[in-house]
Formats: C-alpha cells, sequence, structure tokens
C-alpha cells in the first residue's frame, strides 16, 4: 500500500473508533438512565469506564510491547466491539453486569488509543509526513469528531434507538479492527524493546520520564491545564451563564465558541507549525487557553466580549497537544515509545477528576466572581511560568537508549 494511503488509513480507524466512543458517551448514560432512572448509578458507570481507562494506558503498556503494537491495537479493537455489543443486552443482564462490562471495555479503549498513537510515528515517517503536521491535524479531526459523535448520539438514539445505537459503537470498533488488521502492514522496530519482566519495564517508562525535564514539565502542565478547563466547563461557565444570561443556551454558544476556535488554529497550525518556535508556541498556547478566558469571564457580562475571548483561547489550545504529541514522539526512544507513550497519557489526564471537585470546592468557598479571579492567576503559574525555568532545547535526543531501572 502507498506509505501515505496507509497512513490515512491508521488515523482513519483511529478517528472511526473516537466517533463510536462519542456516540456511546451519550448513549449510555441515557441507557443507564432509562433502566434505573438513577443519577447516582450514571455517575458510577462513568467512573467505571474512566478509572479502567487512565489505568490500562499506563500499566498494560509493558505486555503491549512484548505482544506487539500492531497485534495489540486489532486485538483489543476486536475485544472492544465485543463489549459493546454485549452492553447493548445491558437491560436484561443487570447492573453490576453493565459496570463490568464498561470498565472491561474503559480499560481496552485506554491501551488501544495508546498503542494506535505509537503506530503514528514509523508510518509518519514512511510517508514522509512532519510529526508536527501528523499531531496538529489529528488534534484538530478528534476535536471535530468530538463534537460531531456527541451530536450524532443523541440524533441515532432518536433515529434507531438506544440499542442499535450502542450496536453502532461496537461497529466502528469493528471495522477499525479490520482496516488495522488488513491495511496497516507489520512493521519490524528498528530497536525493538527488550523483553522485560514486567514491572522492569513499567518502570523503565516511569524513569525515562524521571530524567527528561523538559517533557515532564509539559506534561505536569498539560494536566493542570486539563484541571482548570474541566472545571470550567462542569463549574464556572454553567454558572456565569446561569447567573449572568440565565439560559442554558448560553453554555452550548460559549462551548461551540471554544471548539470552533481551536478547530481553526489547528488548521492554521498545521499549515504553519513546522516553521513555528515550539517552545514559545507552547507557552503562549497555554497563556492564551486558560487565564484569560476565566478573566473575561469574572470581569464582564458582556456575552460579546466573552465569546470573543473564548474564540481566541480556542485558538490558543489547538498548538499545546500537537507539540506536546510531536514532542513525545521526537524524544522518547522507540525501545520506550509505548510505555511513555501510555503513562504520559494517564498524568495529563489526571488533572480531570480534580478540576470537577476543584471547581465546586472553590465556588463553595471564595464564590463564582472571586473564585474566578483568584483560578485565573493560579492557572498561569501553574502552566505558564514553570515552562519558563525549562530549557528550550532538547535535553537528549530520542536516539539516546534510556537503562531502566534494576529490578
Amino acid at each position: 500500500m502507498n506509505p501515505r494511503r496507509e497512513l490515512y488509513t491508521l488515523v482513519g480507524a483511529d478517528l472511526l473508533s473516537n466517533l463510536g466512543t462519542r456516540i456511546s458517551v451519550v448513549a449510555i448514560p441515557w441507557l443507564v438512565l432509562e433502566t434505573t432512572g438513577s443519577p447516582t448509578r450514571m455517575g458510577l458507570v462513568a467512573a467505571a469506564e474512566t478509572l479502567p481507562y487512565m489505568l490500562s494506558s499506563a500499566l498494560a503498556t509493558p505486555w503491549a510491547d512484548r505482544f506487539g503494537v500492531r497485534r495489540t491495537s486489532v486485538v483489543v479493537d476486536a475485544a472492544s466491539a465485543a463489549a459493546m455489543a454485549v452492553v447493548a443486552l445491558a437491560p436484561w443482564l443487570g447492573f453490576g453486569t453493565l459496570l463490568v462490562l464498561v470498565a472491561v471495555a474503559g480499560g481496552l479503549r485506554g491501551i488501544g488509543d495508546r498503542v494506535k498513537h505509537v503506530l503514528f510515528k514509523p508510518a509518519a515517517e514512511r510517508a514522509g509526513v512532519p510529526l508536527i503536521r501528523l499531531t496538529s491535524a489529528y488534534d484538530g479531526l478528534a476535536r471535530g469528531m468530538t463534537l460531531f459523535g456527541a451530536v450524532l448520539g443523541g440524533l441515532l438514539i432518536d433515529w434507531v434507538g438506544l440499542t442499535r445505537a450502542i450496536w453502532i459503537d461496537a461497529a466502528t470498533f469493528a471495522v477499525c479492527a479490520l482496516l488495522i488488521g488488513l491495511l496497516v502492514r507489520p512493521q519490524a522496530p528498528a530497536h525493538p524493546a527488550p523483553r522485560e519482566r514486567y514491572l522492569r519495564a513499567l518502570r523503565g517508562g516511569f524513569a525515562y520520564l524521571r530524567t527528561d525535564r523538559t517533557l515532564l514539565t509539559m506534561l505536569i502542565v498539560v494536566s493542570a491545564s486539563n484541571m482548570f478547563a474541566n472545571a470550567s466547563v462542569a463549574v464556572w461557565i454553567p454558572l456565569w451563564v446561569s447567573e449572568v444570561l440565565g439560559d442554558p443556551a448560553g453554555f452550548g454558544l460559549l462551548l461551540g465558541v471554544f471548539s470552533a476556535g481551536a478547530l481553526l488554529g489547528n488548521l492554521l497550525f498545521t499549515v504553519l507549525g513546522t516553521r513555528l518556535p515550539g517552545q514559545a508556541v507552547f507557552a503562549l498556547g497555554l497563556a492564551l487557553s486558560g487565564t484569560p478566558r476565566l478573566l473575561a469571564l469574572a470581569l464582564s457580562d458582556d456575552l460579546v466580549v466573552v465569546l470573543v475571548v473564548t474564540f481566541l483561547s480556542g485558538i490558543g489550545i489547538a498548538a499545546v497537544n500537537p507539540l506536546l504529541g510531536a514532542a513525545l514522539y521526537q524524544r522518547v526512544p522507540e525501545t520506550l515509545q509505548t510505555r511513555v507513550l501510555g503513562i504520559s497519557g494517564s498524568v495529563a489526564f489526571l488533572g480531570l477528576p480534580v478540576g470537577a471537585l476543584l471547581g465546586g470546592w472553590s465556588v463553595a468557598v471564595l464564590g463564582l466572581h472571586r473564585a474566578l479571579l483568584v483560578m485565573a492567576v493560579a492557572c498561569l503559574v501553574l502552566t505558564v511560568v514553570p515552562l519558563l525555568f525549562t530549557r528550550s532545547s532538547t535535553d537528549r535526543p530520542a536516539s539516546e537508549p534510556v537503562a531502566a531501572t534494576p529490578a
């Protein structure tokens, strides 16, 4: 197969599985609500998927290295398809079974997402596509798929019913497994990962991150950025809309404008990213994406002002994930890519549950406007200031071997 066509197939398969996941994000909570009527159980199901996802992203990667990254991708996507097909039968199997199935699906998806991303680098190199261009284009497409998938999930429930909507999610995983299994050729790594005991292999991934100050700093500030972003979506923006506008449609408008800015930013960065200074753009993107949006909410009751700042913040965030992804591909030795990418994903996601708690606590203690002012400053300090003390040059080339910690 033509190398570019192979790369497009790989990215398309990953985006297709993401689309199915977004459908299930809408369908499964609706399934729980219809069958139990319990908001508490809806929360339990969400937690049952999220925690295994984060854990498997990091902890299952040594097994993926041993089994083979491409083979792992095919197997876990096929297993995800089977798990989601059974989830569609959950009303007859009981709530406890649903929790187990959703946890299994979350764990499978965690490792599946990581290994597909490991496949991106060699596919891009064979196709002659710059990594920063790939990561930027992928980030934009993934954001678009998130928006489209959420809308499509609601429409599918209405058009074909809840059970069939979940089966469509299962079908996306099955098609993804087929595409990668049949059309993405297996590629022997130039430097295959050594066969090590599980704990020794896992420690090797943590050891690399601990010694790469630049990459670790980038991950920590992205996790902090995710914390503030999730607090905004979960608490601060809905409360501002309720107090200032009194119309829930304003919440969707603000989220939509931010996403539109991010999509435009991804388009611009895909074209210009290879010519921009990475460290400076990364810091500027973080500075624009968080603090200005919180300050606009704290200091203005003018919807137009808030929308403009929100749109510019969306453009800023568009550079952050692509630059982090490119840094992971460029800095991490090939033998450690699966483990380090998995651990990095878990670190970046840690800010999400913390953010939801932070949002509620800050408003309860300080009130909305004071909380927004305090958190705007905290956001700047935690996401941008650490980058000022990190060297802009690479500490270590990706080709340098890193010794695993002794067993």
